[in-house]
């Protein structure tokens, strides 16, 4: 499976932030969108989530159409520190809620995913009580564990102390072999495993 970026352009009002993105994500392949703060990662990062539209060019899944129709958003999973995790609920709560939209990896319960990202003597507590890293540690383990065989990861060690880092390599390591995994990061200990590298400066206008 792949997502197909053709001639591909973001604009904000008269801005383009950028322009004629060709550009093939496949599975089985790992990617790394770079640049300086503030020159694209993110938007692009979204554009392929399908989270907001193209100002010009096209976006496809394999040979399965447009992602913007509502079918495609089951293939991708993205974790972000934008995105806000559901805080009245316990962990082992939104990983169930979680589960009714796009099941977990070989059959993993809420249980199991919290005992992987080493959360499992926070299952029963709100998230609004959890500390910033380990709120990212459960948004990795709902991004990266999940049943999609597209991972999009922005900034993913934000919070994250040492050992949330290696958890991090390890998830990698263990579960995304046959995923696609496309990294948005200008820190190379986030993104230094990525084979592929997509420089988002090549895509600015002047």
């Amino acid at each position: 499976m792949r997502i197909l970026l053709t001639d591909a352009g973001k604009r904000f009002n008269r801005e383009w932030i950028f322009r004629h993105v060709d550009q093939v994500f496949e599975t089985g392949k790992t990617y790394a969108i770079t640049g300086p703060n503030g020159s694209g990662k993110s938007t692009l990062l979204q554009l392929i989530a399908g989270a907001t539209a193209l100002s010009e060019g096209k976006l496809t899944v394999s040979d399965q159409g447009p992602l913007e129709d509502e079918d495609h958003f089951r293939h991708v999973s993205i974790a972000a520190p934008y995105l806000e995790l559901i805080e009245e609920m316990t962990g082992l709560e939104f990983l169930s809620f979680h589960r009714h939209f796009r099941p977990f990896l070989d059959g993993l319960e809420a249980a199991d995913i919290l005992q992987t990202v080493q959360l499992e003597h926070a299952g029963h507590k709100q998230i609004r009580y959890y500390s910033s890293g380990m709120k990212q540690r459960l948004k990795l383990a709902q991004c990266i564990l999940s049943e999609s065989p597209f991972v999009l990861l922005d900034e993913p060690c934000t919070n994250l102390d040492e050992t949330g880092i290696a958890l991090y390599h390890q998830l990698i390591a263990d579960h995304t072999a046959s995923k696609c995994v496309i990294v948005s990061s200008n820190d190379k200990v986030e993104y230094g495993f990525c084979r592929q590298v997509v420089e988002i400066m090549k895509y600015k206008q002047d």
